[in-house]
């Protein structure tokens, strides 16, 4: 098991300017190269301060300069945002900046109100499609000359300038949650990157049920792709038997903004929109504290070693520590740090 980093600015407020957001995000980055963690992870979001993320390319680019050993991910970009000549080229210039440490994930995208406001008003569901063209796309404009004549984009003949490091290309991951993108992606050799959520691990297995199926749907496909899990996670110490409180409550937060971004109908107010309130949840147990610590990735070291072990057992290869969960940066840095101390050396 490997382990990554998942992580974004998170601004809840104007406490801290999105420069200090930018300097702690720094800094948890530098402590998980020097943890031993093989890949920090940063996605695409737009208009929201709890994710604040506009393009992954120049923050990837500039912790490029700021690290040695670890990998850059796009985690992940996404497609109906970008087209396949953008896409190739911005990912191989990372590539090069990084000296070869790209890795480039890809999706369909989550929130109806980025597509509202970056493709039109078209129906978020349809943007599996766009994925779907842009990864062979992007691969023949990163081999060489190619031009494309798809249902989506058409365009004469052109390349990835610059072309990447990475032979014959860097990673690409997909994330996945229905066995039919689980099955695109492991037929086009990607790799493919899974999250429950706010489920339990009975999530966690069916998700690498989904996988296993489609590796076996495709005995064609030489290089068995690999699958990397993402949860929210946090590790507190064992002489602190409430210590689990404050991160659930902090996840339920996140998780109500979560809400309130994809379902609710509060307009935001300067990339600002306040959690929607606990009482809607009252019917829905998964949103109690008790409910998120047993779900979540949250105990002391002993607890979350064994089940990232039994993650393992499943077959995972890639264990992504989720740092968004609307702490203080402190509180984040000393899970981190403990995660490093006590888990990461258990799997070395």
């Amino acid at each position: 098991m490997r382990f990554s980093l998942f992580i974004h600015m998170e601004r809840w407020d104007d406490s801290l300017s999105p420069q200090e957001h930018w300097e702690n995000l720094v800094e948890l980055v530098q402590i998980a190269e020097e943890g031993g963690f093989g890949t920090v992870w940063i996605g695409e979001h737009h208009s929201m301060e709890y994710t604040a993320s506009p393009s992954p390319m120049p923050q990837l680019a500039y912790l490029a300069a700021k690290t040695s050993r670890i990998r850059l991910g796009a985690g992940t970009i996404i497609a109906p945002f970008w087209t396949p000549i953008r896409a190739a080229g911005e990912t191989a210039l990372l590539d090069v900046i990084s000296g070869g440490r790209a890795e480039i994930g890809i999706a369909r995208g989550a929130y109806q109100f980025e597509f509202d406001r970056l493709a039109g008003g078209m129906p978020g569901q349809d943007g599996g499609k766009y994925l779907r063209e842009l990864v062979p796309a992007v691969r023949k404009l990163w081999e060489g000359d190619y031009a494309h004549d798809g249902e989506l984009w058409q365009f004469p003949v052109s390349t990835s300038v610059p072309k990447p490091v990475q032979q014959p290309t860097p990673p690409i991951w997909v994330a996945a949650r229905s066995p039919e993108t689980h099955d695109y992606a492991v037929a086009h050799g990607c790799n493919v990157q899974v999250t429950p959520l706010m489920k339990g691990d009975e999530e966690v297995q069916d998700l690498k049920d989904k996988f296993d199926a489609a590796v076996a749907n495709h005995p064609e496909v030489e290089a068995k792709p690999e699958i990397m899990v993402l949860r929210h996670t946090y590790v507190h110490s064992a002489d602190e038997p409430e210590g689990w409180r404050p991160a659930a409550e902090a996840i339920n937060r996140f998780y109500r903004t979560f809400s309130a971004w994809a379902f609710g109908k509060k307009e935001p107010v300067n990339g600002f929109l306040e959690p929607a309130p606990e009482e809607d949840f009252a019917e829905r147990p998964g949103f109690a504290p008790e409910a998120i610590h047993r779900n979540a990735m949250i105990g002391t070291p002993a607890e979350v070693t064994e089940r990232i072990r039994e993650y393992e057992r499943m077959g995972y290869d890639e264990y992504s520590f989720w740092t968004d969960n609307s702490m203080t940066h402190e509180e984040k840095k000393r899970s981190l740090q403990l995660f490093i101390d006590e888990v990461v050396p258990k799997f070395s």
